[in-house]
Parts: C-alpha cells; sequence; structure tokens
C-alpha cells in the first residue's frame, strides 16, 4: 500500500519550500486525513516532517476553518494553519456527493494511513466506520481523534481544547484559588496530536511484522487527563486536593515564579540537596537547610508559610543578573520568565538554528521552527502550508481518474 507519487527527499541538512533527494524516515507513506482545527492536522504534520506524504481532504472554497483565525501569514494562511499543516497537499472534494466519495475510496486504496477528527458521526455517514474500513482495506491504518471516545454517555459531544482543559482537571490546577484558568497553549490539542503520532509510529512497525492494519482511537479527554495523572495520584493518595498556586507549584517547594528588584525569575528545587545549597550559597541561611522542619520536600509544601516569604525577601534586593550569578554557584535550577518577543530571539535557538525562513506559495517568507524531534543528522524538509485545493489535479491524475471532477 506504498503511494506512487515521489517520496519527498532531501539534499541538504535544510532546505526551504522544495522536495529533495535523501530520503526521509516515512518517505513512501501515504496519509489521507479529513481533519479540522488543531489535533489531527498537528498530528499529520508530524508525519509529514518525517517525510509522509499527506494529502489534507478539505472543503471547495472554505477549507480548514483554522485557516481563517488570523491572517498572520497571508489569506487564508494564520498563524495556527502554518503551524499545524506545512509540507501537506491539499485535496478539495465535497464528500456530501457519492462520486467524490467514490474519489476518496480509490486514494484510500493507494493509501496506508487515514486520519480524521471530524464532528461525531460524520465520518460514520459518509460510510467510513472502522468497520468498512477494516473490511475493504485490511492494510490500512486507521486513527480516529475525538473530544470525549466513541463509547460512553460523552460520545456524541463536540470538543475544543478550551472544554477540554475544563473537563480534564487543568482549569483545576492552573490560576489563583480565587480564579481558575484555562493553560495558555493547546494542551488538550496538542497532547492528542502527539499521543496520536506516536500511535501511528507504533502502527506502522505493527504492521511490518503482521502484514495487517489496525485502528487507533486516541480522544482530547484522555490524552489531557494523563498530564494530569501526577496530581490525581497525589489526591487519591493522600486525600488533600492539591491547591491552585498560581505561578507557584501546589506539591513542590520552591518551585515557581519569584520576584527580583528587576523583574521575575523561576525557581525549580526538585530534591532536598538543590534546597541545601540554596539555603547556604543564595539564601545565606545554613540554618534553613539543617531545619527539621523543612528537610523534605513534603514539609516544605506544609511549611510554605514559613520558607516562601524568607525566598522572596532575599530574591527582591537582587537584580536578575546577580540572582543568576548566585544560582549559578549554587548549582540550583532557574531559568529567566520571557515575553513572547525574547523567546523569537532566545539565544539558545538562535545557537542552534532553530528558526528557518519558509518560502511561502506567494513568495513571501515566514520564518517557522524547525521540528522538535531530536534524531540525529535527520534532515528538515520545509514546504510551505497549501492553499485551498492546491494539489487536487496533481492527485487525481496519480490515482488516474479524469482531471475534471465536475461539482467537485
Amino acid at each position: 500500500m506504498k503511494n506512487d507519487s515521489t517520496s519527498p527527499q532531501i539534499d541538504e541538512p535544510k532546505i526551504t519550500g522544495r522536495r529533495s533527494k535523501i530520503t526521509l524516515p516515512l518517505a513512501g507513506i501515504r496519509v489521507v486525513s479529513l481533519e479540522l482545527a488543531i489535533a489531527a492536522p498537528l498530528c499529520t504534520r508530524y508525519l509529514a516532517d518525517m517525510g509522509a506524504d499527506v494529502i489534507k481532504i478539505e472543503r471547495p472554497g472554505s477549507g480548514d476553518f483554522a485557516r481563517q483565525y488570523d491572517s498572520a501569514a497571508g489569506k487564508d494562511m494564520s498563524s495556527w494553519f502554518v503551524w499545524a499543516n506545512r509540507g501537506k497537499r491539499s485535496l478539495a472534494l465535497d464528500l456530501k456527493k457519492p462520486e467524490n466519495r467514490a474519489v476518496l475510496h480509490r486514494l484510500l486504496a493507494r493509501s496506508d494511513i487515514f486520519v480524521q477528527n471530524m464532528a461525531p458521526g460524520s465520518v460514520e455517514r459518509l460510510g467510513l466506520d472502522t468497520d468498512t474500513l477494516e473490511r475493504l482495506y485490511p492494510r490500512l491504518i486507521t486513527c480516529f481523534i475525538s473530544g470525549y471516545g466513541s463509547t460512553g454517555p460523552y460520545r456524541e459531544r463536540k470538543a475544543y481544547d478550551l472544554l477540554l482543559q475544563g473537563e480534564a482537571g487543568v482549569f483545576a490546577m492552573t490560576g489563583t484559588p480565587e480564579q481558575p484558568s484555562r493553560a495558555g497553549v493547546s494542551v488538550s490539542d496538542i497532547s492528542s496530536a502527539l499521543y496520536s503520532f506516536s500511535s501511528l509510529l507504533l502502527a506502522l512497525r505493527q504492521r511490518d511484522l503482521t502484514g495487517e492494519g489496525s485502528h487507533i482511537e486516541t480522544s482530547l479527554l484522555n490524552s489531557t487527563v494523563e498530564w494530569v495523572a501526577p496530581y490525581l495520584y497525589y489526591l487519591q493518595g493522600t486525600g488533600r486536593v492539591p491547591r491552585r498556586t498560581a505561578q507557584r507549584n501546589s506539591v513542590i517547594v520552591p518551585y515557581g515564579l519569584y520576584p527580583v528588584k528587576d523583574g521575575k525569575v523561576n525557581l525549580a528545587v526538585q530534591n532536598d540537596e538543590q534546597w541545601r545549597r540554596l539555603c547556604r550559597v543564595v539564601l545565606k541561611r545554613p540554618d534553613l537547610a539543617e531545619n527539621n522542619l523543612y528537610n523534605s520536600n513534603e514539609k516544605r509544601v506544609a511549611a510554605r508559610n514559613e520558607i516562601e516569604p524568607i525566598i522572596e525577601r532575599v530574591f527582591s534586593e537582587l537584580t536578575i543578573n546577580e540572582l543568576e550569578v548566585q544560582l549559578i554557584e549554587a548549582d540550583v535550577p532557574f531559568g529567566r520568565v520571557n515575553e513572547l518577543k525574547d523567546v523569537a530571539e532566545h539565544p539558545q535557538l538562535r545557537a542552534q538554528n532553530r528558526f528557518v525562513e519558509l518560502t511561502m506559495q506567494d513568495g513571501s517568507t515566514f520564518e517557522v521552527l524547525a521540528t522538535p524531534f531530536g534524531l540525529q543528522n535527520l534532515p528538515q524538509l520545509f514546504v510551505p502550508p497549501p492553499y485551498i485545493g492546491q494539489h487536487t489535479e496533481e492527485i487525481l491524475r496519480e490515482i488516474e481518474l479524469e482531471s475534471k471532477i465536475k461539482g467537485r
């Protein structure tokens, strides 16, 4: 079921907007995706980064609604869309029409993976339920991403990242004691995208061993709850409810954001030896390090109202640069609290060439991040996100259909 199009290859460590000559890890794998918003598109973008031929099926005219979130990279090219859709090909099809569903089936017969995150019941109404797909295409790997899963009382509910952060307990752990808050990034979308991506890699390996495809089901709820799990276990094991502590941590002390003379610093004491070094070198209070009331994390959590004011008083008398010198000397983990403009110019990211200038379809340029996967000497492929239906004729020719389908 390998695809019959030219595999993306590469002849330089980094290229912009063109195919290449050195084979990427998933070259030869064809992916068909009925995808919207972020979870499924981000999953398939990672597949595209690794060389898979990802065909994104979109509504003619409007396409994926994530295109219109903003106009950061031009018309129909929102910042979110560029992030989750580079390296793909766009096929515009109105799947309400039977003749176009036949096109989709012809494409699935020549593909390795089918991914979808449409509204509950949508693919079943199109005749794309898992039983049918398994019967027609026994080597096809299918991945269905939903908000809550295909069973249970919530299975019919539509779901977006905001809603699932609330359902999964992220709000319960984020914000101030008085006011819950969502996480600032789309943790439910991203976690489900990552679990879907890793599951697809496992399924490809399983197919190598068995010769058969498999079905993957991931949900935003299950993926996000996995990230909340340590707090659930803390509740179950201690009977105590972890409380929202704004920029601090409810179960580790000291851990979080602390004010200094000219800003704030992040402090992350992870063990008792780091605590002792903080006390001796930075706080200049070796007596705290030896005090039996504070010599374990659980004790420090119970005594946080005594410990944290001491830290705040010392830190408030130092500038960020002065404090950094002392924290480095003490070998205590810390970090700066950057604005987005600082992240865009972060010296570590720039030194590692993490930002790349991508040439867009209209000839403009847009700076994007290289793939985060850490395979040594992994080639980087930078192909811009497609216009709506940009590759329709090309794909139809590849599957030996007429170049024009009326009313597509």
